[in-house]
């Protein structure tokens, strides 16, 4: 019978110093494996020379290096960089590189589809297929970094924002999270991540207990019940008043400022009462509310705000004094939000 054996990009360091130390290697040897393979990138445990003999053979003989199979990679006139991968099973992510200013941050996938569509997003159009293996999300945030380290520049930023939501593949991410913030390892610092959710608010609760230091952004889009009910049918399961409890709890345990992602849909959610009902929620909250103009899909019947739609808006909210950024939709020109590209890749149209 062949012994299994583990994706070393799945292991965190403590669940590989555990592996080693109950085959009886030091502690140290955990923290050397990590550095060869996160800051020297390198994929033969034979060529790990300051490693025994001993325990590269032991590392041959109990785990691989998996890899992401780029499919396509479209760049736009705006910067962004939009890259498709396959996936041993013959299924694809995408994760998105988005360069503004000295920062550049990739927008990571957590999901093979997703189980919650969202009425604006491609992410659920194919269903739900099954969830990423740590190795599969830190394999992302590996070849982003390795592509913007060959044209001289350096990841800085990471947001779990991309095909999937994070917090239902609750334990995946959390490995990956700490391999990515690990010091031997990728080694992002923590306020310089982001993960997102739709607004599971049990794993809201579960996630401020871990108090791991990054930040949480909450895919809001609307303030009111009935409306959010529309877009987000995970309203129904968790409506306002018991995800805000959550983000309360959260605010109170972490002190992390949170975001609030609001996606701008013309006469949907951009009323004056709008602007009321999101003063009145975010009140004792550290927090900031991203706006972001919809980016169409052709699946959706939504339109995006004009420009007197978003200053009307942004002015209502500037005079109650409702705390915002009004970001720039990135990437329309290749087909930036969150699985377009994947699905086109399925309709056979790229």
């Amino acid at each position: 019978m062949l012994k299994q054996r583990h994706d070393i990009k799945s292991q965190t360091l403590a669940s590989l110093r555990q592996h080693l130390q109950e085959a009886g290697y030091p502690d140290y040897a955990a923290r050397q494996v990590f550095n060869w393979v996160y800051k020297k990138r390198e994929e033969s445990f034979f060529s790990m020379t300051n490693l025994s003999r001993s325990l590269r053979h032991y590392l041959k003989d109990n785990f691989y290096f998996s890899s992401l199979r780029l499919v396509k990679e479209r760049q736009s006139r705006d910067g962004s960089v939009k890259f498709l991968f396959a996936l041993e099973d013959k299924t694809y992510i995408e994760s998105v590189l988005i360069p503004e200013g000295k920062r550049n941050t990739v927008c990571l996938s957590s999901q093979v589809g997703c189980r919650f569509g969202c009425r604006f997003c491609a992410s659920g159009l194919l269903g739900f297929k099954r969830n990423l293996t740590p190795a599969e999300i830190v394999n992302q945030c590996l070849y982003v970094s390795d592509w913007l380290k060959r044209r001289e520049a350096k990841l800085t930023n990471v947001v779990f924002m991309g095909i999937g939501e994070p917090f239902d593949n609750y334990g995946n991410v959390i490995k990956a999270l700490r391999i990515i913030l690990e010091p031997q390892g990728m080694y992002i610092g923590k306020r310089k991540v982001v993960i997102s959710t739709c607004g599971l608010a049990p794993a809201i609760k579960a996630f401020a207990a871990e108090n791991i230091g990054v930040g949480l952004s909450i895919s809001l889009h609307a303030a009111k019940d009935s409306l959010r009910n529309i877009i987000m049918p995970v309203n129904k399961i968790y409506p306002l008043s018991e995800l805000f409890s959550a983000v309360r709890l959260f605010n109170r345990r972490c002190k992390y400022s949170l975001t609030f992602e609001y996606i701008m849909i013309s006469n949907f959610n951009i009323s004056k009462e709008d602007v009321l009902r999101l003063k009145k929620m975010v009140k004792g909250l550290n927090y900031k509310i991203n706006l972001i103009p919809y980016n169409p899909v052709s699946s959706f019947n939504w339109q995006p705000p004009s420009s007197g739609e978003i200053f009307r808006f942004c002015r209502w909210l500037k005079e109650e004094g409702v705390f915002f950024t009004l970001r720039r939709p990135r990437g329309q020109d290749i087909e930036g939000a969150c699985g377009q590209l994947r699905l086109r890749q399925k309709q056979g149209k790229i």
